[in-house]
This record gives C-alpha cells, structure tokens and sequence, in this order.
C-alpha cells in the first residue's frame, strides 16, 4: 500500500470496510471475523478514532504472533494479510481481510458481521441464514411433506399461463417435470417454496383500511397461495385508495390512482419474496388517508444496508431464491436488484410522494407517503371495471328524491367525506347520468339516466 492511498484511507475515516486500531487485541480480532462474514476489510493499526497517526510498536515475531493469535481463535481458521508502511517517521500496520467463501467465521463461538462502521454480533437467525447464502442454499429450498396432488389447481393454471406469456420459461406439458427442472420438487418431494406459492401454508397477509391508528374501517386476512394472494392483495389496496383522472397533452383523460400501481406491486412483492418464513408473524399491510405502510418480517440480508438499496449500486441478495425464481419467470420481477430503481422511476411521475424504508430490527418496513404540501383525497370504494358503484347509485337516488340535495347532505346519507362526493357527482356528470341545472346556489339537480 503506497502512502498516498493510506492517507486518503485515513482521510475517508471508518466505515463498513475500514478500521482504526491503535493496538492488536481482542477487538482486532472480532474486526477480523466481522469483515471475513460480510464484505472484506482493511484495519489500520496504528491510528486512532480521530484519524491521527500514533504508530505501533513492533518486532520481527510480532506479526507471527497475531498471526497465530487469529488462526487459533477463528472457526475456520483464517489468514489475512499484512503489510507494514512507514508514514511520517510512524509505523502503520495495514491488515487486509477478504470476505470468507463458507461463512460464518467465528471468533471464541462468537459469530460478528459488519454494519456501517461498527461490529454486530450475530443472532442465531442470522447465523442460520448467513449459512444458507454460503452454500447458496435458501430456507424455501427445504422439502416438505405436502403432495402434488394436494396443489392448489387455479394457482398451478394461473402460473403456467404467467410463464407462458411472459416467455421467461417454455413449460412442457407436465408441470411435474417443470417442476423439477426449476427446482420445486427436489428428490420426488415438494420444497416450501411450492408449498407457499401454489398449496396451503400458514403464513398470512392482513390488510387494514385504517381512519386513525386505532380505527380500522376494513380489513382483510389473505391466506391463499402466494402465486395468487399478489393480486388480491393489490384488488383490496385498489378499493381503498382514490382514483382520480388527469388531461394529457393531447387533452384526452387518463386516469391517476393515488399511489402508482406498478410500485404497489413491487413493494408486495418484496414483502412476498423477501420476508421470513421461519418467522410466523404476518405481512401487515396499513392503508391511511395520508400513506400506506407494509411491513415484513426479515431484515436485510447480511451485506446490505438502507443506504445501498437507495442507490443504484448494490449486489441483489435473495433469502428465498425459488420464490424469487417463481415470480421472475411469471414477469414479475427482475433478478438483478433492480427492484428499487423501478420504484423511483415509477415515483418520478408522483412528486407529490415521498418513499421511506425503514429497519425495525427483524421486521422491514416501506412506506409511501403523500407529503403534508399536497391534498390528500379521501379513498373510494369503487370497482373500476364498473362504470357506477353503489355509493353512486345511491346519490342518483337521494337525488331523485330530492333534486335540490347539498354535498353536506349527500355526504351525510352516503356517510363519506364531502371531496368523495364531489368526486362521484363529477364521474355522473362525465358519464351523462346526471346534470347540473343553474348555479350552484339555486339551482338543482337532473337525472338524465335512468338507473335500476
């Protein structure tokens, strides 16, 4: 290492792999077998927490002895390099530990990885699953129990034809040996991973339509396999959550739901494919006025912070690799961790939105935020593939009734928010089914549509 790379190290200060010792001890160690588990290192004997250079004494066994030190107290033994480099009349050790291919290292039984610029000590979970991505293994791998025959028949025919029009994968005519091409039977058995996406599992996900925080005004507990609770899950967030329309430079009318659909599926989808199954705790998803919260239990794989999934430079690590397989071939994913560039190329077209992710230490939650400058719309319960939902059915017949009702009062009978109103008397009036005779202070209202 030349002196001008060490001082811009120097320079840069401490960080995932980079650190400041003055001395060789115990905590070098564990340094050690924290860089050895995550991403690889440098440590730096010889300077202190505030980037001075104080020099370490040594002589010719010194670096023998910690060489000897490591080897012992590391499971499996490993052997980082050394380097000494003389910097201002001051000797600087230069400790170079690359990342271990069959982890984890341990030091005394103790299993650490490295977090930002700090060690962490390993969870028997993390631990667990550290393993698992050595031998590029992944818990939905395991086999099961269930049978093929106890599948659930619509989730397999929703997924052939996904794989079909996506081209990703050209089935045959037996899913049985697809299946074992792809890996979701694994010596004639099932895997979790077929048990999850097409047959009967224990894992849920509740969704809630939340007023307050502690007022749940709908709600929903999805159990059906995973290949199809996607799409129900995103049918409920549809029906709570407005949409509204916007006029394009061609004048012709589009419409806009509140949050972009494309980056609602993407967030399931993590939720989906990137939570812990040994964990029997639900994806929550919360809808409120203002944002939607979906949280998971997980954490980011080892070697992955907030930090890098906000950046467009980060490795794509999978903790369930087939239901990762699974959702790629149907087209809806990408492999490559491309996940979160999507979402802020969605989100470009909603300035109005902000996206939070948030570690809660086991559970993983993102958010999608409307910001406090912008008008929150209220949510509507309405199908779009129905020209008039029942709430508007009933305006044409409070309307009816009396032609010169008030919003207040169409609010008041509908039991809604006075902006809803205002929205679905605008769609009547756009689908013809009503008019507005006179101003707005006297005159009335005309059904021109005759509805049953």
């Amino acid at each position: 290492m030349t002196r001008e790379y060490l001082l811009h190290i120097i320079e840069n200060g401490e960080s995932e792999t980079i650190e400041f010792k003055t001395s060789f001890n115990r905590a070098t160690i564990e340094t050690i077998v924290a860089f050895s588990n995550t991403k690889g290192g440098i440590i730096a004997l010889g300077i202190n927490n505030k980037k001075d250079i104080v020099g370490i004494s040594i002589t010719g066994e010194t670096i023998q002895k910690w060489i000897n030190e490591i080897k012992q107290n590391a499971e499996p033994a490993i052997f980082p390099a050394f380097e000494i480099v003389d910097i201002d009349k001051k000797t600087v050790i230069i400790i170079s530990v690359d990342e271990f291919p069959l982890k984890p290292v341990s030091y005394k039984g103790r299993y650490f990885c490295r977090k930002i610029n700090s060690n962490h000590q390993l969870s028997i979970d993390e631990i667990v699953e550290l393993r698992y991505v050595s031998l590029s293994y992944s818990f939905d791998a395991f086999e099961v129990s269930t049978i093929f025959q106890d599948l659930d028949i619509n989730a397999l025919s929703y997924f052939k034809r996904r794989i079909s029009e996506s081209g990703r994968y050209k089935s045959s005519d037996n899913l049985v040996n697809d299946f074992e091409k792809l890996g979701f039977i694994k010596h004639k058995k099932l895997t979790r991973a077929s048990e999850l996406l097409f047959g009967t599992h224990h894992t849920s996900l509740h969704l809630g339509r939340f007023k307050s925080p502690s007022t749940i005004i709908d709600d929903i507990v999805i159990r059906s396999p995973l290949i199809l609770a996607v799409d129900e899950a995103l049918d409920f967030i549809k029906r709570n959550i407005s949409l509204g329309y916007e006029f394009g430079d061609d004048l012709k009318r589009r419409d806009k739901w509140q949050y972009p659909i494309p980056a609602l599926r993407e967030l399931l989808l993590n939720a989906i494919v990137h939570r812990d199954y040994s964990n029997p705790t639900d994806v929550i998803i919360k809808i409120f006025d203002e944002r939607i919260e979906i949280s998971n239990p997980g954490s980011f794989p080892i070697g992955i912070t907030i930090k890098d999934i906000l950046t467009d430079n980060y490795q794509s690590k999978h903790r369930n690799k087939l239901l990762a397989e699974a959702f790629y071939l149907t087209g809806d994913i990408e492999k490559y961790g491309t996940g979160f560039i999507r979402l802020r190329e969605w989100l470009k077209d909603y300035p109005n939105l902000e996206l939070k992710v948030i570690d809660l230490k086991g559970f993983i939650r993102t958010e999608l935020i409307i910001m406090k400058n912008e008008p929150v719309n209220e949510p509507v319960n309405e199908p779009v593939n129905e020209p008039v939902n029942e709430r508007q059915k009933l305006i044409i017949k409070l309307i009816k009734q009396k032609t010169n009702i008030t919003i207040n009062e169409l609010a008041n009978e509908c039991n809604t928010g006075r902006e809803t109103i205002k929205r679905d008397l605008s769609k009547l009036k756009i689908l013809n089914i009503i008019q507005r005779v006179g101003s707005d202070k006297t005159g009335y209202w005309k059904v021109v549509d005759k509805m049953q």
